[in-house]
């Protein structure tokens, strides 16, 4: 374990600790592109009661699929969480580094840091990552969490230069940003609650995997659903697979009425006038 003289105190961030007793290789030298598992499309929405934040499952590299269940969405603390955009391994490193930072931060200081402060640690982290992002490493996270000074639940986007900026209604990030976005721009309203905000969050990625092929669409075969959690005065808490398979459902309906019924008759032939899969 590392020691520190009496007038040499770290201070309460991990990251600057973690720094000078283990400083990072120069990767100044490496040059090309990396084909690295790229996590896809993220996003979180605001409503009455907190926020929802949610990623699809997809990782891709290049034109291949990678990883089809990869989690992109992470608690950092009772009343935050992240979700990852980007090149998977240095995001979900970046992750572990955060949320021991605000562990850390709590057990020096005695208290929780603040949102804003949280913010800032992660938009810290991705100002010293920039050197990685310029080889081609590139992390776009999402924060968000419930402000238990202010009472309601806030958003923050970043650019890879450690840029932080704050949503007030529904922030994005990954390649199938722009349809999920519009998608939640068209449907966002104000005094949403939970049932809305998930349904709406949904209803983004489904649209976002239906135009972007690195986003991951939900899988009913392999029984793969997007990673959504809520955050609300009460803390983090996931949604779970059971919860989310009932909404598909019901969403598959409310799509294209004609491929509600069953697709597949007890002696497994296909219903006519219906769809396979």
């Amino acid at each position: 374990m590392p020691s520190f003289a009496a007038g040499d105190d770290p201070g309460p961030s991990f990251v600057d600790l973690v720094r000078r007793v283990y400083p990072q290789p120069d990767l100044g030298g490496m040059t090309g592109e990396l084909d690295l598992p790229h996590g896809t499309t993220v996003l979180a929405v605001r409503y009455t009661d907190g926020v929802v934040i949610a990623g699809d499952r997809r990782a891709t590299s290049g034109n291949m699929i990678s990883h089809r269940t990869i989690k992109k969405v992470f608690s950092s603390d009772r009343h935050s969480g992240v979700a990852i955009a980007g090149a998977a391994g240095p995001a979900v490193e970046m992750v572990r580094l955060y949320q021991l930072q605000l562990e850390h931060y709590e057990k020096v200081e005695g208290v929780e840091l603040s949102l804003e402060g949280k913010a800032n640690q992660l938009s810290q982290m991705l100002r010293n990552n920039l050197p990685m992002a310029m080889q081609g490493m590139v992390v776009i996270p999402i924060f968000a969490g419930y402000d238990r000074r202010r009472g309601y639940g806030r958003l923050f986007q970043f650019d890879i230069t450690g840029g932080r900026y704050e949503e007030a209604n529904y922030a994005t990030s990954g390649s199938g940003s722009i349809f999920a976005g519009t998608v939640l721009k068209l449907g966002f309203a104000e005094g949403l609650d939970r049932d809305r905000a998930i349904g709406l969050a949904l209803l983004a990625l489904f649209e976002a995997a239906d135009d972007d092929s690195a986003t991951g669409a939900p899988d009913l075969v392999r029984g793969i659903y997007p990673t959504i959690a809520t955050i609300t005065s009460g803390g983090f808490e996931w949604v779970d697979d059971t919860e989310l398979a009932s909404r598909f459902d019901t969403m598959a309906g409310q799509l294209n009425p004609a491929t509600a019924a069953p697709m597949i008759t007890d002696g497994d032939t296909p219903a006519s006038g219906g769809a396979t899969t």
